[in-house]
């Protein structure tokens, strides 16, 4: 029984211009129950001195190997003790391995086949697919992350078009209601400034009527003094040759 980790991962697809998400169930692909540290493979070639030899299998799993893992193994249907050995390199469906003595699994036989089948044993290899298992969960949450993220971007760039048409007409609104404000207190300036025109009018033509008035009620002095040199003239009072002006008077 494998165990799951369920992970929420983003589907981006539009649907109806909706985009849907759904949960799918996801896992690390590891089994408690199973031993990655035993498989088989075959012998498909060797160097000259026999003791580095390039296996072929079909387990995905040895890509996990890594230079210098210890591998213990022995020839399938022969009931002998295992041969040690060590990973030298790894490519696609085959890795290197370096033996030393194949005395233990083959005995002292002198050739050693080509195209035999061995059973391997790599405890190392046990180790590191259950760390690569625990590993593939975080490669898992980051990638929901990234998907969330991209969903996200995908969401604000589906709807791209319509929230610039609301956020241009938003604005337009804005910019409506402002024209509308400046029209109205323009013309409530312009309205103030013609009643200030017409005050302006007024208040001159109150002060022109008020210059006239104060014009015709000028008192004058002059002709108070004339009488007076005259009767004095009259009476053989001594006076000057002439009447005194206003603004003799208004000197002394």
């Amino acid at each position: 029984m494998f165990i799951k980790w369920k992970l929420i991962v983003i589907s981006i697809c539009v649907i109806t211009s909706v985009f849907a998400v759904e949960e799918v169930p996801m896992d690390s692909f590891y089994d408690v129950r199973t031993d990655y540290s035993v498989f088989s493979g075959r012998i498909s070639d060797k160097d000259d001195s026999g003791h580095i030899i390039k296996v072929s299998s079909e387990n995905d799993n040895i890509k996990f190997f890594r230079a210098g893992d210890p591998v213990e193994f022995r020839v399938a249907r022969l009931d002998r003790s295992p041969c040690h050995g060590h990973v030298r390199s790894v490519e696609p469906g085959y890795f290197i391995l370096y033996v030393r003595d194949y005395t233990p699994c083959w005995g002292e036989r002198d050739y050693f086949r080509r195209g035999s089948a061995l059973v391997f044993k790599a405890k190392s290899l046990h180790k590191r697919i259950e760390s690569m298992g625990r590993y593939r969960v975080v490669l898992l949450r980051r990638k929901t992350d990234f998907l969330k993220q991209l969903n996200g971007i995908n969401s604000f760039l589906w709807g791209y078009n319509q929230k610039k048409v609301h956020l241009a007409t938003d604005y337009d609104k804005k910019i409506m209601e402002l024209e509308n404000q400046k029209q109205k207190a323009l013309e409530g300036y312009l309205s103030e400034r013609e009643d200030q025109i017409l005050l302006q009018r007024e208040l001159i033509k109150r002060i022109e009527n008020v210059d006239k008035d104060l014009e015709f009620y000028r008192i004058g002095k002059t002709e108070l003094y004339d009488d007076r040199w005259h009767m004095d003239l009259e009476l053989g009072l001594p006076v000057k040759p002439r009447p005194q002006l206003e603004k003799d008077l208004d000197a002394k």
